[in-house]
């Protein structure tokens, strides 16, 4: 995908190119989505860098246990809440940069038809209405199964990762109001 080309600003292309790389073959879909959340970056990503409960912020999902220590090839098995084509997944943790910001995350098995999935989701710190604020990207890899066009695969994935996004802004921005951010100088 061409970030270029999609509209992206100057940062988001930056931001895309360094960290959201993949390499879709022609069985595949992939995509990028981008939601701006009106809270700093520490908070976003005090809750995006728990690969043990993704159930802080992901409505979809209703129990997650981690075998192991939480670190590279970690893995956790999920349980996906009724409403989805899915009742489980096993999911391996591929990258976690507290510094970048970086986490990435592989589906390895499950009850599911999201096979080959891979995601990665970056935040980035950007000044929204004068406030700390934090600039979330997502892009995903996934098959298409069997019975399923590109552009249905895409829309069900872009659907759940919309909703999650939207979760992880609304508990964001609840504990923003908490901790009560200062405005940023422009001076």
């Amino acid at each position: 995908m061409n970030a270029a080309e999609n509209g992206y600003s100057g940062a988001e292309r930056e931001y895309i190119r360094k960290h959201h790389s993949h390499q879709p073959a022609d069985n595949q879909c992939s995509s990028i989505l981008i939601k701006r959340i009106k809270a700093p970056v520490h908070l976003v990503w005090s809750l995006v860098r728990r690969f043990d409960q993704p159930q802080k912020y992901k409505p979809f999902v209703s129990r997650c246990v981690v075998r192991g220590n939480l670190e590279i090839g970690s893995l956790r098995e999920v349980d996906v809440k009724s409403g989805l084509p899915a009742t489980t997944s096993t999911e391996r943790l591929e990258l976690l940069d507290d510094e970048e910001h970086v986490l990435s995350v592989r589906f390895i098995g499950g009850d599911h038809r999201l096979k080959n999935y891979s995601s990665i989701i970056s935040v980035h710190p950007e000044v929204i209405e004068g406030r700390p604020g934090t600039l979330v990207i997502e892009s995903f890899v996934v098959d298409v199964p069997e019975g399923n066009t590109n552009d249905e695969t895409c829309y069900f994935v872009e659907a759940v990762i919309k909703c999650n996004l939207k979760s992880l802004a609304d508990v964001s921005e609840r504990l923003a109001v908490q901790d009560r951010s200062e405005p940023i100088d422009r001076e």
